[in-house]
């Protein structure tokens, strides 16, 4: 009887063990962004932004946890994509991350697409068109042929002026109102006056921010990468719109022509003739080999 009892005992301690270590342990970050313990920062990137836009709740009307899937996967990329919390998360657990350290998911999403509102066919500013809007930026963004073949993430360090509250007040929301006075019996006259109201004082204080185009492998020249809201600032309103502008550079060897690339090879009368074997450094470095036969001479 002892004995079963020291056996229930360990059974017993076992599985506290387990179940504190499963407490400890907390998410598996790995699993919620769908990577290995060695992927890459770009890989965990790309594979943030694939998930985000399928698990974003606006997109999942029907599913009840698909907020928390959300907050969940924006948890995952914030510590993956660190290195020191990802030292962290791997030696001690979610647990183990110091706490006050975690910035808003939400701002990590703007900070990487700009805003849902360009992603899911609409935004918030489209409610009210009667806000003034700041004005739009667009930004030629050079990239390389390289970059568009096998894709890249771009970091671009925006100096953007921002609102912040100052001392006093100033006119806002200026209108013109109908204004009616009465100048005797039966006789009125009506007249147009500006009315304001009064609004906290701002100040523009210029503000740097870091954001991240993703460089999609075979993106278009002239396509367009928006961030909403990172425009030009308006007091009384919203702030404009940052677009990124793709623009291809000149390649030196290569063309492309639509989802085909062409070169042109210099060969000499004798190759002509008797054919050649060639090797080419293809855009991400392998080599591409082929063999030509004998050309026939057009005379």
């Amino acid at each position: 009887i002892m004995a079963s009892k020291i056996i229930n005992l360990r059974y017993i301690c076992l599985f506290l063990i387990y179940i504190v270590g499963a407490v400890i342990a907390g998410r598996d970050f790995y699993k919620i962004l769908g990577v290995s313990k060695s992927a890459s920062i770009k890989d965990v990137k790309k594979a943030y932004r694939k998930l985000a836009l399928q698990l974003h709740p606006d997109r999942n009307p029907d599913d009840p946890q698909a907020a928390e899937k959300f907050q969940d996967l924006g948890a995952a990329y914030e510590v993956l994509s660190d290195e020191e919390k990802r030292k962290q998360y791997d030696m001690y657990g979610e647990e183990g991350l110091k706490e006050g350290h975690h910035s808003s998911h939400g701002d990590i999403f703007s900070h990487f697409f700009g805003d849902f509102g360009f992603m899911f066919g609409g935004s918030p500013r489209q409610q009210d068109r009667n806000i003034p809007r700041g004005s739009d930026i667009i930004v030629d963004l050079e990239v390389t042929l390289e970059e568009v073949y096998t894709g890249n993430f771009v970091e671009v360090v925006r100096n953007k002026p921002v609102a912040k509250q100052a001392p006093g007040k100033r006119k806002c929301n200026c209108r013109q109102e109908m204004r009616t006075t009465q100048l005797g019996p039966g006789r009125f006259q009506m007249t147009q006056e500006m009315v304001c109201d009064e609004c906290p004082n701002v100040k523009l204080v210029n503000e740097e921010r870091t954001l991240e185009v993703e460089i999609e492998p075979g993106v278009r020249d002239g396509m367009e990468y928006p961030f909403i809201g990172e425009g030009e600032p308006h007091i009384d309103g919203e702030p404009g719109d940052l677009r990124f502008k793709i623009k291809v550079l000149k390649h030196p060897v290569f063309e492309r022509r639509g989802d085909d690339l062409y070169t042109n090879v210099t060969i000499s009368l004798v190759e002509a003739l008797i054919g050649f074997e060639m090797h080419i450094h293809h855009l991400d470095g392998h080599k591409v080999g082929f063999n030509c036969a004998v050309f026939k001479l057009v005379t």
